[in-house]
């Protein structure tokens, strides 16, 4: 979000410094699926994601990099009957909101995904939708931005920010940086630094768990999930053209903000297999080669911090993506670089301000 902001920033000739806490994209940007997908979401959130699928058709151009962008479509699995009308039903919502969904019966299923098991009932297809290599995406956005001539501080942890006069003061280990605008951006961290400006919210630290199979034929072109009320079955999984496949889902793991490292729970691992082989029974023959985690940071009520400060002028947020930011980040850039610029925005996220936290401990 931070290094897409600068860029589009950078894009309306405004000034920008970006502080890195590490390296860029070493947290949740880096570590995460990689899932460009838009069904699903939060009905509310469509216009955003669809402005960020826009900017993701363009984004080798945009950044002069390949980060690996692949519109190889996004289909989700029903297992279960009464999970048919619900995704019916977001499919008639999702159309009214620019994104065209098709809803796929247990018998065309195997024909058109013939690595599928066969225990779905349905299924809900997004043929533009994809994946990318999150390792890749914010890096390229902060060399833009760099190209561009926004100023990028890596391994420059903020210390304090506070708002002297007209000017917000960033104290770091590398020096005192000074703004007129800020953005808090800084993922499961974002809500200690809103609570300092008096903005307190519920945000608390997950850690995804991850891993990846031994390279194998490439036969799953599409991303893979699942729609379920059950949240052990939540599992996705993606194939890249080199082979392996990247998987996710099932349970989080324990987070540590001091240490800022979240580590893979082996206990995860069985549970991951036996929802990775219902999906794609073939798999149960690949060997995993690696694991891993991250540090991301869910809502209460599963919708991120997006805007304008209720409290402070010129401070602005966007951080808590609870999992779900990868493919908005670029739309988020674009967003709050519009916003911070002219005042105001064409895509709705009202209801992402962190004024609704606020107004909930008056009412």
């Amino acid at each position: 979000m931070g290094a897409a902001t600068a860029f589009f920033l950078r894009q309306r000739g405004r000034s920008v410094i970006l502080l890195e806490r590490f390296l860029v994209g070493q947290q949740a940007s880096g570590v995460n699926f990689g899932n460009v997908r838009r069904q699903g979401r939060f009905l509310g959130q469509l216009p955003l994601a669809n402005r960020s699928r826009r900017i993701w058709g363009k984004i080798a151009e945009l950044t002069g990099s390949d980060v690996e962008f692949l519109p190889v479509g996004h289909v989700r699995f029903a297992w279960h009957k009464e999970q048919v009308g619900v995704i019916e039903e977001y499919a008639r919502h999702a159309r009214q909101l620019g994104l065209d969904l098709e809803i796929i019966g247990r018998n065309s299923l195997r024909e058109r995904f013939p690595f599928a098991g066969g225990l779905a009932v349905a299924g809900s297809y997004s043929p533009n939708d994809g994946h990318a290599n999150p390792r890749l995406a914010t890096p390229a956005f902060a060399r833009a931005a760099t190209r561009d001539g926004a100023t990028v501080v890596e391994n420059c942890e903020v210390l304090s920010l506070e708002k002297v006069g007209d000017d917000f003061q960033a104290e770091t280990p590398q020096g005192l940086f000074s703004a007129p605008c800020a953005l808090i951006s800084n993922g499961a961290w974002g809500g200690r630094l809103a609570a300092a400006f008096g903005e307190a919210v519920p945000i608390t630290p997950g850690g995804p768990q991850m891993g990846v199979t031994e390279p194998a034929p490439y036969f799953i072109r599409p991303v893979v999930g699942v729609s379920t009320s059950i949240p052990d079955e939540v599992i996705y999984l993606r194939q890249i053209p080199r082979g392996n496949v990247i998987f996710g889902g099932v349970r989080r793991g324990p987070v540590s903000l001091e240490v800022g490292r979240s580590k893979f729970d082996p206990a995860n691992l069985a549970p991951q297999f036996l929802q990775l082989v219902r999906l794609v029974p073939a798999l149960r023959h690949l060997r995993i080669i690696r694991t891993w985690s991250g540090v991301e940071g869910y809502m209460s009520d599963d919708l991120p911090i997006m805007g304008a400060s209720g409290k402070v002028s010129g401070l602005y947020y966007a951080f808590g993506f609870c999992g779900a930011g990868f493919q908005l980040g670029p739309g988020v850039g674009d967003v709050m670089a519009e916003l911070i610029d002219t005042g105001s925005t064409t895509t709705p996220i009202s209801d992402f301000t962190i004024a609704r936290f606020v107004q909930a401990r008056e009412q």
